[in-house]
């Protein structure tokens, strides 16, 4: 049989709020500086770039805050049972069997404490569900194991987004880095979203053989991809610059080489974007008509 002393209950907890305090702390204090990407050693959220997002980080910061004082209070009461009850300080235990008024506070409190949480987690479940008075629309398709994008309001812009290099290869580390550069590795595709900044997304999403998951951090964005079934959510990015993600579905051998990358740019480079897509794809129907 197991038995612990008082000074071995006492080390225990000092041990386990010490280790929540730093945590706590640090999730808030190595939060990525720069968006886009997870850094090392980060603990807390990307930084939000997106409406969605800062509405999430807003309440996880709220929730952080919450549940490290019940564990404090909590933590607390512990200790102050284990000493005050303990047999050397209370030798004749109590033969109090219950308290109603412990146990309807101990039942209420916790319940507000869950309607505090529930309204504004269905706040922002409705806010982020669907785009009101979208500007765009990008549709994208999940495959074994690629990503399809459409511009349907862009002239139909269409093409295919692939890891790189190419994982089937087995290339050295070496080899990997000549083709990267400065990229990094695994969250890196050779044809990223571009979509302009301050514009209202509306995204449709779809997949052709399995669940896929289009994941993008600093969005806010975490939807299904799945065959026979649109499902739809949106965005709107008020910063520019390069962001990445990966599906977060279980889809099949080669899931973990499904990076997303999205380049968020100006109107006007967008609008060259387009007309250069266009053009490209103008050139390479003219040989196929011919």
């Amino acid at each position: 049989m197991v038995t612990f002393t008082d000074k071995d209950v006492y080390m225990k907890l000092i041990r386990f709020l010490c280790f929540f305090l730093v945590a706590g702390l640090a999730s808030s204090a190595f939060a990525a500086d720069s968006p886009g990407m997870a850094t090392p050693w980060q603990l807390g959220l990307q930084a939000p770039v997106t409406p969605v997002m800062e509405k999430l980080y807003d309440l996880h910061s709220a929730l952080l805050i919450l549940i490290t004082v019940i564990t404090i209070f909590v933590l607390l009461l512990l200790t102050y049972v284990c000493v005050r009850f303990s047999a050397k300080n209370n030798p004749v235990p109590s033969k109090t069997a219950h308290n109603t008024l412990v146990e309807i506070i101990w039942t209420v409190i916790p319940i507000l404490i869950l309607v505090a949480i529930a309204i504004p987690s269905l706040r922002i479940h409705y806010f982020m569900d669907k785009a009101h008075e979208a500007q765009m629309t990008l549709k994208i398709v999940g495959y074994q194991w690629y990503w399809g994008y459409e511009y349907p309001d862009n002239g139909g812009i269409s093409y295919e987004s692939r890891i790189t290099p190419d994982p089937t290869k087995n290339l050295s580390p070496e080899e990997e880095h000549k083709i990267l550069g400065n990229e990094p590795r695994l969250l890196t595709v050779d044809n990223p979203v571009v979509v302009p900044v301050n514009t209202t997304v509306r995204v449709l999403l779809t997949a052709s053989d399995v669940i896929h998951s289009w994941s993008m951090p600093a969005f806010g964005i975490k939807m299904d991809a799945m065959p026979g079934r649109v499902n739809e959510t949106w965005f709107k990015a008020t910063q520019t610059g390069t962001f990445r993600g990966q599906c977060s579905q279980l889809c099949g051998i080669w899931h973990g080489f499904m990076p997303i990358v999205v380049k968020v740019v100006t109107k006007e480079e967008f609008d060259a974007w387009v007309a250069e897509k266009k053009k490209s794809a103008s050139n390479d129907a003219a040989p196929a008509a011919q």
